[in-house]
């Protein structure tokens, strides 16, 4: 996929898993975005150590792999590199553009509603305060409202694609292992980029790269046996489902506190913090666990995905920049109703469902 857009035309060789995996991805996004709702509990984000962000990132790299490597493949380096900068560009514009529009709203609820806390929980009132300084650093991908890191950290990670191809298709096997130890730098030496006005990213490229390379190195063996078909199943899966359950189990002592005793001391040593913004290696195991086990079970024939109901999923995943955009403002929207209208368990279901179709009307409109 080239995260954010589809990345070939709908036909019988079209990967459906993509579309509707992005799809289901940036729902999840929008419930998550939603603060203290309940219908977030149908998400993955609670049921273990990842969540829709690691599907995504992951999808974008796999994405970005089939696309540009085509084009790699018909036009040459200069083309393809060229491509991939246009991209960029469209990102980074749409960025600026959801940022203007974004932070309007929230101003002008903030001010009709008489509530500052809006501006502050959104992460824009330096920016109401300052609007000549922080404006340059939105420029500069340092500042931004809360929910805005993923377009930014694309940005970033398209940036040095057009190196990535290049290096997978010469040397695929190094150029993991190079991530991987970039990886493990960014943790050691506490590589990140720096935050306006204090701070860093909240997802690092420095980490997070590993999982874009990782889908775009999957998406190299697309169409092909990879390395993961030629191991006998029964152990992998067995590992997998066990790294499932043992988030599961970690995970419902977050939930449910007076289980926290079931987690012994020195376990709770090893595995405190799970870090979100460098993509701490709990939370990396347990996404590929799961996603191995997708490839495993779900084949691209799987017949739910020719069902009516999948369809608005895939709609969505096959017009995800909009979608993701749309997400933004319809979170914003339910939580402001959320607060100053009704927060009960049934409206905050009325309105993830209100958004929901939303959300795939407007794909549907689109495509």
């Amino acid at each position: 996929m080239e995260p954010l857009r589809p990345v070939s035309t709908p036909g019988r060789g079209r990967d459906l898993r993509l579309d509707f995996f992005r799809g289901l991805a940036l729902v999840f996004i929008f419930l998550n975005h939603i603060p203290h709702n309940v219908a977030s509990w149908l998400t993955n984000r609670n049921y273990g150590f990842s969540d829709a962000t690691e599907i995504f990132v992951f999808l974008s790299g796999y994405s970005a792999m089939l696309a540009y490597a085509a084009v790699l493949d018909r036009r040459g380096l200069v083309v393809a590199t060229i491509r991939v900068l246009r991209r960029v560009w469209q990102i980074y514009a749409t960025h600026i553009l959801l940022f203007v529009v974004y932070t309007a709203e929230i101003a002008w609820i903030a001010e009709r509603y008489m509530n500052p806390l809006f501006a502050d929980e959104m992460r824009i009132a330096e920016f109401l305060d300052r609007p000549h300084v922080v404006l340059i650093e939105v420029l500069l991908l340092k500042s931004r409202p809360a929910n805005m890191d993923v377009l930014p950290l694309y940005v970033v990670l398209l940036l040095a694609f057009p190196l990535v191809l290049v290096a997978i298709r010469r040397a695929s096997i190094a150029t993991l292992a190079a991530a991987l130890v970039l990886y493990v730098a960014a943790d050691v030496f506490r590589l990140n980029l720096s935050a306006f006005p204090s701070g860093e990213w909240f997802f690092n490229p420095f980490a997070w790269q590993l999982l874009f390379v990782l889908g775009a190195w999957c998406a190299s063996w697309h169409g092909r046996p990879g390395p993961w078909r030629r191991i006998e199943p029964d152990l992998p899966v067995a590992r997998a489902t066990g790294m499932i359950l043992f988030a599961a189990w970690i995970t419902a002592t977050w939930t449910f506190p007076h289980l926290a005793w079931t987690v012994p001391d020195w376990l709770a040593r090893v595995i405190y913090p799970i870090n979100k913004t460098n993509l701490d290696v709990l939370r990396l195991l347990h996404f590929l666990a799961i996603a191995y086990l997708v490839v495993i079970l779900v084949r691209p024939e799987a017949r739910f995905l020719r069902w009516r109901i999948t369809a608005p999923f895939i709609r969505c995943g096959q017009e995800s920049l909009a979608v993701f955009c749309a997400s933004i403002f319809l979170s914003f929207t339910a939580h402001f109703l959320l607060v100053e209208i009704d927060g009960s368990p049934l409206a905050q279901i009325g309105a993830s469902l209100a958004g929901i179709a939303i959300l795939f009307a407007l794909a549907y409109a689109l495509a």
